[in-house]
Parts: structure tokens; sequence; C-alpha cells
């Protein structure tokens, strides 16, 4: 597995947005992003990753990080 986690959740609420909210500015289901928060989804579908990117107002590579267990080894 890809050693990435989604900051998702962590931009969204930064924003003060809940997941409804921000499925509907991105046009992406709740439960989707739901998935997506809790690492139920295994993967990332580039255009969803994109239009949450374009909702949040930051680049699709904020959304992403290396998982710091990962970072630590290196």
């Amino acid at each position: 597995m890809t050693p990435i986690r989604l900051r998702l959740k962590e931009l969204r609420e930064a924003r003060g947005l809940t997941q409804l909210a921000l499925g509907e500015l991105a046009d992406v289901r709740q439960a989707t992003i739901s998935e997506m928060e809790s690492g139920r989804r295994q993967r990332i579908d580039l255009d969803i990753l994109e239009r949450l990117a374009d909702a949040l107002g930051v680049e699709p590579s904020a959304l992403l990080e290396r998982d710091a267990k990962k970072r630590a080894r290196e």
C-alpha cells in the first residue's frame, strides 16, 4: 500500500465545512468523502481529488501527505 494519507478532513474542518457542504461544492457524494477520510476507500480517483482541492482552495498535492512512520525511517 502506498504510504500516503489524505489530509482531507484536516483541511475541510479548518475551513469550517461539513462533509455534505464540501461534497456540494466539489460535486462529490458525501459518502465518498466519508470513505476517503476514514481510510475505507483504497483508491484515490484523481478527478475527485482535483475537485475536492478546488473546492478547498488548495493544490491537489496539499491533500496528500507521506505517512509519518515511513518518513521517519528514511
